[in-house]
């Protein structure tokens, strides 16, 4: 390769027994097809991608449960859809710099592969499964603490994740009870121009109405939503409904 492989060993912060792994790691599909391999995935990241996926799933939901035994599940549900999300791990491979480690086809590389969202983003999952198969699941865990769960620590990071994703589980959560799709609308605003305050009801179908107020309309409909999320969970209870 073309780089010192104990570069990235080093920023990482593990020592690879077998490097072969690290190597397959980062190794794109295109790197191999374009050397003629008659068989690219025997060697490229993909597979790891699949098993690091995995890996970092469980790692996470381990620590949201260890570190809030109070948190809801749908709280817990937000947290782990940032932390895994393609979108946080591009900003972590970021981080790495791990586009200068990858070993990519001369016409991926030319399309600005090494700083392509989901080339990285898979690329660090892969890192995380070949650091399990190497040594085990405690030098994954804490690999994973030191490069994904660090936002945990910090409160900006944290009031970020507090705002995102509510709509989005509750669209997930009506499409697999096979709801309505959610509905928002603003039903009132008051205040000074310069400190607004707006209502936002959210529906579901003709039973699950909620209403939240916020700064902003989008803030105002997350709450909304929020809301709604613990309307559904409340309606699977035995003696209830949907």
């Amino acid at each position: 390769m073309k780089f010192p492989i104990e570069a990235l060993e080093e920023k990482i912060g593990y020592r690879f027994q077998n490097r072969d792994l690290l190597v397959r790691a980062l190794t794109h599909r295109s790197w191999l097809s374009e050397r003629g391999s008659p068989m690219p995935e025997s060697g490229d990241n993909e597979q790891l991608e699949f098993l690091g996926d995995s890996i970092l799933g469980f790692v996470v939901s381990e620590a949201l449960v260890l570190r809030d035994a109070n948190a809801r599940e749908g709280q817990l549900s937000q947290w782990k859809a940032h932390l895994v999300s393609a979108a946080y791990l591009y900003r972590c491979a970021l981080a790495l710099k791990l586009g200068e480690y990858l070993q990519l086809g001369k016409g991926e590389d030319r399309n600005g592969g090494r700083e392509r969202k989901t080339l990285l983003s898979d690329a660090f999952e892969a890192l995380i499964a070949a650091i399990h198969l190497d040594g085990g699941m405690d030098a994954a865990r804490k690999f994973i603490n030191e490069r994904v769960l660090r936002a945990l620590d910090s409160p900006e990071e944290m009031e970020s994740i507090e705002l995102l994703n509510h709509k989005s589980i509750l669209q997930e959560r009506t499409r697999a009870l096979g709801l309505p799709v959610p509905r928002y609308l603003t039903v009132g605003a008051s205040g000074p121009e310069h400190a607004k305050v707006f209502t936002v009801e959210a529906r579901v179908g003709d039973h699950f109405v909620s209403r939240a107020t916020g700064s902003s309309k989008k803030l105002a409909s997350q709450h909304a939503a929020e809301m709604l999320i613990e309307q559904l969970k409340a309606s699977r209870t035995p003696d209830s409904a949907v």
